[in-house]
């Protein structure tokens, strides 16, 4: 018999008193709260990517600092806290701050500081100056409730996220945020605890000229799993959620934490970290009942892609490399190359160290991020029609889950011909790349440039019954690309892979931007 879950998903639900007043499934973090809260450090920043559940824990804290013990009741920080002292909470939220020029965001922040001294009951003392209102709020709140203040700014960097690619607008940006940011040291007297959120890590110097002891938990191992969703957590504390869903699925427990494992999990924001997974997309699935792209299907930032194109990042290049901390833990502006901003938006993740030279290993996470990653680069490498290139796909697959590539390469043959081509598509690399995006969208294992005794493969790719060396050329023939394949050996290098080894040499035609021919052995 199937057995109910026990709660609701709380799928876009950031509020913590409204997760446990009204039903909802709520992961206890509150030991984590407890730590933070106790922790010989005033100040804190968090970075995790979007919707990851920084929003709740910056509840999570509201609630615990406005002593709301009635709201935690059988979770962990109840055996922990026992004084439960109530302190006035300012609660920022800068995630509506977004698409804004100066004068608005000057604006938003009066209207937050505004709705923050109604709901504390303080009069405001107007003031043009952002810093100095905000000045003057925490002095009147420590005053009327003679009581030091907490400080949660949620979501901090989301004003200037969307232009930290330009030159023109984010430094007025900034400046903003700065001035806003500014009082925070001069009144620690009077606070208690300051946290603050974000996806990015920006420099002390662009934003927190001031606050120099900010401490930085988002590499910290005592804290690698405050936001997502740990496997022990899924196993123990939604059990019975798990007996549903895979009932829904007509499959077993353990088969369905194999997928949902291969879809969602496989985050990791120091090492040694327990795996995590994507808490979002979990929630999705399991209300829904099927597996699907939730988080990246939220919608893809729009600076990504910008800085994938500022970077001239191929799609092959993203990911499966050994960097240093300091490659891509740095504040975004003074990044060099694509990898900083793509680690911490949760696009590429920690994979491994080798801790005797302090080097981690980046990739993508899992199968929903490395799927939705390719579909947004689609436009800028093969054509803006999406439902085309999904129909393609489609019709691509089918042939290959019969082991017929070459009806796989005649349908992208009519495709490729049939769309309007991109830029700088005058060079072999570009139709590898092609090659790349297509596979991988089709859910294959897919590599490119692989080593052997005596030379490099252009594209390797394995379905479940065959792996295939493909070998590209431009504006020769598939003749000379097999030729290649055959004098290099190229096939000798998997021979003990398990399955039948297919070569294929593929030419491209430059001027009509399609495959002119190929040869399959």
């Amino acid at each position: 018999m199937n057995q109910p879950a026990l709660k609701k998903y709380p799928v876009g639900i950031q509020t913590f008193s409204e997760l446990r007043t009204k039903g909802y499934l709520y992961i206890d973090k509150t030991a984590y709260v407890y730590r933070m809260a106790n922790d010989n450090s005033k100040y804190m920043f968090l970075s995790r990517p979007r919707r990851f559940g920084k929003s709740l824990l910056t509840s999570t804290l509201h609630a615990y600092f406005e002593g709301r013990k009635e709201l935690f009741e059988g979770l962990a920080i109840e055996r922990l806290e026992t004084e439960w002292t109530q302190y006035p909470v300012l609660h920022f939220d800068m995630s509506l701050g977004k698409h804004m020029d100066r004068d608005a965001l000057t604006r938003y922040l009066h209207n937050s500081l505004q709705n923050n001294e109604i709901r504390l009951g303080i009069a405001s003392r107007e003031a043009q100056d952002t810093n100095i209102r905000l000045t003057n709020l925490i002095m009147d709140a420590y005053a009327k409730y003679g009581r030091q203040v907490v400080v949660l700014i949620d979501e901090y960097d989301a004003p200037v996220l969307d232009v930290v690619h330009e030159d023109r607008d984010l430094p007025a940006l900034r400046n903003v945020m700065r001035n806003f940011y500014s009082p925070l040291k001069a009144c620690d007297p009077y606070l208690r605890y300051v946290f603050l959120t974000g996806i990015t890590k920006f420099s002390q110097l662009s934003i927190f000229s001031e606050l120099n002891n900010i401490q930085n938990i988002s590499m910290t191992k005592e804290y690698a799993a405050i936001c997502g969703i740990t496997e022990e957590e899924m196993r123990t504390q939604m059990d019975a959620d798990l007996d549903v869903f895979a009932d829904k699925l007509d499959t077993t427990k353990e088969n369905l934490l194999d997928k949902l494992k291969s879809y969602y999990d496989g985050y990791h924001f120091t090492w040694p970290s327990p795996d995590i997974y994507n808490p979002f997309s979990l929630m999705n699935a399991f209300g829904k009942g099927e597996l699907n792209a939730y988080w990246f299907g939220s919608g893809t930032p729009t600076y990504l892609i910008e800085m994938l194109k500022k970077y001239h990042t191929p799609p092959t290049e993203i990911g499966r490399e050994e960097v240093a901390l300091e490659d891509f833990d740095v504040p975004i502006e003074r990044a060099t190359n694509y990898m900083p901003l793509l680690y911490q938006a949760g696009y590429l993740t920690i994979k491994g160290k080798d801790t005797e030279f302090g080097s981690y290993i980046l990739d993508l996470p899992n199968k929903e991020v490395r799927l939705g990653l390719m579909s947004s680069l689609v436009p800028s490498y093969i054509a803006e029609d999406t439902r085309q290139s999904n129909r393609t796909l489609r019709e691509m697959a089918r042939h290959l889950s019969r082991n017929d590539m070459d009806g796989a390469l005649q349908v992208l043959q009519v495709f490729l011909s049939t769309v309007p081509y991109t830029d700088n598509t005058d060079y072999e690399g570009h139709y590898q790349q092609v090659l790349y995006i297509i596979f991988s969208l089709m859910g294959y294992y897919v590599d490119v440039e692989v080593h052997t005794a005596t030379g490099r493969v252009d594209v390797v790719m394995r379905t479940a019954h065959t792996l295939y060396i493909i070998e590209v050329k431009l504006n020769k023939s598939a003749a000379e690309a097999m030729q290649q394949i055959d004098l290099k050996h190229y096939d000798e290098r998997f021979t003990l892979c398990g399955l039948p080894v297919v070569k294929v040499g593929v030419n491209f035609d430059g001027e009509k931007h399609t495959l002119r021919d190929w040869v399959i052995r």
